[in-house]
């Protein structure tokens, strides 16, 4: 069933469209009106590339960000585009840029098939011009002799989709053109390896190496670029059909792990029936289709279910929240941020929704979920008590809204009692991977349940790359113990023939890890799938509401009763996000400069804390020290019981007795993040607002024991020493 979404809303919608679009076209002069690409030429082309061109479209410039993007990103080089001209050069994502680097990809590619013929996947979820750049990426490779596999009609497809069809069909890789859950105007494409995992910063280089190659030629002697017709053989749009667009696989896959018997029953049984927010992205149609063939499709409800690239107005606003200036803002659309989920307007949409109503939010690409209940009014200071945040609804209701720190505790928890329940627990040594901001509750959990756990810097590929060191031990040495070294320098030994409980990150990803090793067509073997799944979580929630339903449970009395049960003392969990612009500015001059003063904030803030942190592990300062020029910058904030500092390969994690702060800098935007995860949650958020916030100045004892000269040096060391990380064989 769909939850109509009354015309009210529609209207809003629409209306918020035309001032975002009157925006963009007010601000694109008529230079850059016309394409610089036959958009709608079904024939081979080509477009010659010569010094005249790369100084007219300023290249290098382009080149040059594009190149430093690549090397901290954590989820594909994601940035603005010109929504209704989306060749303009002024901003960081356009066609040329996607051009360029899909053929420096493809040239990377071919060099290491050694003549083999190279077959690879791109897809798409619903920003602006997404269909179109697909079409680009296919037409572009194609003209290398590189078979792609495209949905029919360019049809959206979630992220984990296209990355599980990579693994299981063995392609040589493929890309997914999305921005995640930022704003609506960003886009982004995300290059997946022949494993189905995302670029490392090694894997970026060499392409990014060839694109500068690409524009070295073009200057000295001219390049042509070359696009294949739109019906050339290389672009397949059958070759998916065959599988129901990935369906039919990633259902036995599914069977073979959460969507057990056990489970599938718990579903089926549910009341009320489970709402899913698609929010306007690319999971309705395929996930409807799973459901279906789960059965288990009639447990469920669905909302926000065609695609639109302004997810229905969620995240928009008529104003700047940092200012007060009546503007176009758009706050993105991730539901783990209180004041997105408010934008939703979940009072008026789900009015007719009883207590009792579980809702799982996926984000647009699929990769991503966020689970909230309606609740009754009575249960909010309770809901307090525990650390959850809730929203009034009206009429006696309120929304408590998890984050997924406690969503996915649940979720590990649930799944290991299932796993003892049918005696497979004790068949194999059971761990955990998760990201370092990830909760302190998930550590504790593990050391109560004989689960290692190991750290890994932010970024499901971090995630995947453990996973890849695991299995080559595994398939090396089967009868040994696999050791994987941790973000920390930690060995840690997970034991022969371990399997994975549980893999996820704070900001909404997970995955698990079946009993049976994944196996692909051609016999290669995994421990997991490489991106984190909607997909896959949202049954395994289901069947954890369903299992509570059963017990007549609240989410919330099944997450206090861990914490007794596990004695957690980290049970709170604070994540501050500063932004430092509008990215929604739609002159790109001014968004343009406004974001590189706003990166300027953020680094002065990173090299603050970095220095910390590397002098730390260089031994150039003591503990001692640390606390002394903590105490002196924030004279209001207790530092007695900091324990260690660490540099956690993108940002500075600070150990306190029952506590963390980390803080590290968006990879991806002028963004600085804050964590904090311990027994109060008060004192969490006072140290992530302090720490988020800071402008970075240097304080006399900071500069009296680590010199601006070290100083300069602090961000290259860093990078080394992520880069040992990423090598380190075990």
């Amino acid at each position: 069933m769909i939850i109509p979404i009354d015309e009210s809303f529609i209207q809003l919608r629409n209306q918020t469209e035309s001032t975002l679009l009157s925006a963009v076209k007010a601000n694109t002069p008529d230079t850059w009106r016309k394409p610089l690409f036959p958009q709608d030429e079904t024939g081979e082309f080509t477009f010659y590339l010569d010094a005249g061109w790369i100084e007219r479209l300023s290249l290098w410039e382009w080149f040059h960000n594009y190149k430093r993007e690549s090397q901290v990103s954590t989820g594909g080089i994601r940035g603005q585009q010109n929504v209704l001209y989306p060749w303009d050069m002024r901003f960081p994502i356009n066609q040329v840029g996607v051009v360029l680097a899909t053929l420096g990809k493809s040239l990377a590619a071919m060099e290491h098939a050694h003549g083999r013929n190279l077959r690879k996947i791109a897809g798409c979820e619903v920003r602006y011009n997404s269909q179109k750049y697909v079409e680009l990426i296919a037409r572009i490779q194609a003209a290398q002799g590189i078979q792609t596999l495209i949905p029919k009609h360019f049809a959206p497809i979630p992220i984990w989709m296209v990355s599980f069809l990579i693994f299981v069909l063995d392609l040589d890789g493929g890309e997914h053109v999305t921005s995640s859950h930022s704003v609506s105007t960003k886009n982004a494409t995300k290059d997946l390896n022949n494993q189905g995992s995302q670029y490392l910063s090694e894997e970026s280089l060499q392409f990014v190496n060839k694109i500068e190659q690409i524009l070295k030629t073009a200057e000295s002697e001219g390049y042509s670029i070359r696009f294949s017709a739109s019906n050339d053989e290389n672009i397949d749009f059958n070759f998916l059909d065959e599988f129901d667009g990935g369906v039919s696989l990633y259902v036995n896959y599914l069977r073979s792990g959460v969507a057990n018997d056990a489970n599938l029953n718990l579903i089926r049984a549910v009341k009320p029936p489970i709402v899913i927010d698609c929010v306007g992205g690319c999971m309705y149609k395929t996930m409807h289709k799973i459901f279906e063939r789960l059965k288990i499709a009639d447990s469920l409800k669905w909302i926000h279910v065609d695609a639109d690239p302004l997810y229905y107005n969620i995240g928009k606003l008529d104003y700047n929240p940092n200012t007060g200036e009546k503007e176009y803002f758009d706050l993105g659309c991730d539901f783990s941020i209180l004041e997105v989920v408010k934008t939703a307007d979940y009072g008026t949409k789900l009015k007719n929704e009883p207590i009792g109503t579980l809702i799982e939010v996926t984000d647009p690409d699929g990769d991503r979920l966020i689970v909230c209940e309606i609740e009754s009014a009575d249960r909010k200071s309770g809901l307090e008590k525990i650390g959850i945040e809730s929203l009034d609804l009206g009429n006696g209701r309120i929304l408590s809204i998890y984050t997924p720190n406690q969503s996915f505790l649940m979720n590990m928890d649930f799944y290991a009692n299932q796993l003892k329940t049918i005696g497979v627990w004790e068949a194999h040594p059971r761990f955990i991977i998760k990201t370092t901001p990830s909760a302190i509750a998930w550590d504790e959990w593990a050391r109560r349940k004989g689960v290692k756990v190991v750290n890994v810097p932010v970024g499901f590929k971090e995630i995947a790359a453990i996973m890849k060191k695991v299995e080559k031990q595994l398939s090396h040495s089967p009868d040994a113990p696999v050791v994987v070294q941790d973000v920390y320098g930690e060995p840690i030994n997970l034991g022969v023939q371990p399997r994975l409980l549980f893999a996820g990150e704070e900001s909404g990803g997970m995955i698990t890890g079946p009993e049976e090793l994944i196996r692909s067509r051609n016999g290669r073997t995994a421990i997991a799938m490489r991106e984190k799944s909607a997909g896959e979580s949202m049954v395994l929630v289901a069947a954890l509401a369903a299992h509570c339903k059963a017990k007549s449970m609240n989410l919330s009395d099944y997450l206090e009763m861990i914490h007794t049960e596990n004695s957690i003392i980290g049970r709170f969990d604070i994540r501050e996000d500063v932004v430092y612009y509008n990215e929604s500015e739609p002159d790109p001059v001014k968004l343009k400069q406004a974001k590189l003063d706003g990166e300027a904030q953020r680094d002065k803030n990173d090299l603050f804390f970095l220095g910390l942190a590397v002098s730390t592990h260089e031994k150039r300062i003591a503990l001692q020290q640390v606390r002394a020029i903590l105490e002196e910058t924030f004279p209001s904030l207790d530092f007695s019981d900091l324990e260690d500092v660490r540099f956690v390969g993108d940002g500075t994690y600070f150990k306190f007795r029952g506590k963390f702060v980390e803080i590290r800098k968006s990879g991806t935007d002028a963004k600085t993040k804050a964590y904090a995860s311990g027994s109060d949650k008060g004192n969490c958020r006072q140290f992530a607002e302090a720490f988020g916030k800071y402008s970075g100045q240097l304080t006399p004892c900071y500069k009296s024991v680590i010199c601006e000269d070290y100083l300069a040096t602090v961000e290259e060391k860093a990078r080394a020493l992520y880069r040992r990380f990423q090598l380190e064989p075990v």
